[in-house]
């Protein structure tokens, strides 16, 4: 995805590199005539790239996944013991309870 083309957002990455790996990135970029951003995101789509190409990279993915949703499985059970497991929904907040009354006057 390339910025600006407006869908959904931008992330911004910090990254820390010795002296040394830092001036041999700048030059390397400047050869290619690159910015550093653009190198940059270059050096990760090529290593997104090269971790999908592994061979046990889906089934890595898919224990990253069962993980997920075991996490999720907590958390539910987390929330129903809180409001109980009658199907409960959490108490709105006032902010919310607002946009609604004011939705259902401008719906009467």
């Amino acid at each position: 995805m390339e910025p600006g083309n407006g869908k959904t957002g931008i992330k911004t990455l910090g990254l820390k590199l010795p002296d040394e790996l830092h001036a041999q990135f700048a030059l390397v970029a400047q050869l290619d005539g690159l910015s550093l951003t653009d190198a940059m995101r270059r050096s990760v789509e090529l290593y997104v790239e090269h971790n999908q190409a592994q061979p046990d990279f889906a089934a890595r993915a898919a224990a990253v996944l069962e993980e997920i949703e075991r996490e999720a499985a907590a958390r539910r059970g987390a929330i129903e013991a809180l409001f109980g497991n009658t199907g409960t929904q959490p108490v709105e907040t006032k902010a919310t309870s607002k946009r609604r009354s004011s939705e259902a006057s401008v719906q009467a």
